[in-house]
C-alpha cells in the first residue's frame, strides 16, 4: 500500500514540473452586447520561435445569439509594430445539430481553430485585436470573446 502512495506522489511532483504550454485569455463583453467599437485586445509573449502554436477564438454566448456564425476581423500587431489583419467566418451552430460548442443551461463554449500550426518567427510580445463585423450592431447576446494559444 505504501508503495502506492509513493507512486502516487512522485506522479503528482512529475506532473507539477511540466510546463502548462496553454495561453488563453478572455474578456466580458459590457451588458452582453459586443458593439463593433469594442475591441477586445489581448497582449501575449513568444520565447519559443521554433514550435508550432494553434490559435483558437474562444465565444460564450446565450442561447438567444441570433446566428449560426460570426464574422470577425483579426487584427495582430507583431513585435516590429507591423500590422496584419484577417476576417474570419467563424461556424457557431447548424441547422440539423445545433450548438457546436459545449454548454451548460443556456450559456455554450465554442472554441474555433483560426489559425492551425502557426509559427511565430520573431520573439516578443504579440498583440491581437478582435472586432466583431457582423450586420447586427450591437451583436446581443454575447457574453465573452478571447482567444487561445496551445503550443503544439
Amino acid at each position: 500500500m505504501s508503495k502506492i502512495f509513493i507512486l502516487a506522489v512522485i506522479s503528482c511532483f512529475l506532473v507539477a514540473c511540466n510546463k502548462i504550454n496553454v495561453f488563453e485569455k478572455n474578456i466580458a463583453v459590457n451588458n452582453h452586447e459586443w458593439k463593433s467599437n469594442f475591441t477586445p485586445t489581448i497582449t501575449f509573449q513568444i520565447d519559443d520561435t521554433a514550435s508550432a502554436y494553434n490559435l483558437f477564438v474562444v465565444l460564450r454566448h446565450s442561447d438567444a445569439y441570433n446566428f449560426n456564425n460570426l464574422w470577425l476581423k483579426c487584427t495582430v500587431t507583431l513585435p516590429d509594430s507591423s500590422k496584419k489583419s484577417q476576417q474570419y467566418n467563424l461556424p457557431l451552430a447548424n441547422n440539423d445539430t445545433g450548438w457546436m460548442g459545449t454548454g451548460m443551461d443556456d450559456i455554450f463554449e465554442t472554441r474555433i481553430l483560426i489559425q492551425p500550426q502557426t509559427k511565430f518567427n520573431k520573439p516578443g510580445h504579440y498583440r491581437f485585436m478582435l472586432q466583431q463585423v457582423m450586420r447586427e450592431d450591437p451583436l446581443k447576446h454575447v457574453l465573452n470573446v478571447g482567444l487561445r494559444i496551445e503550443k503544439i
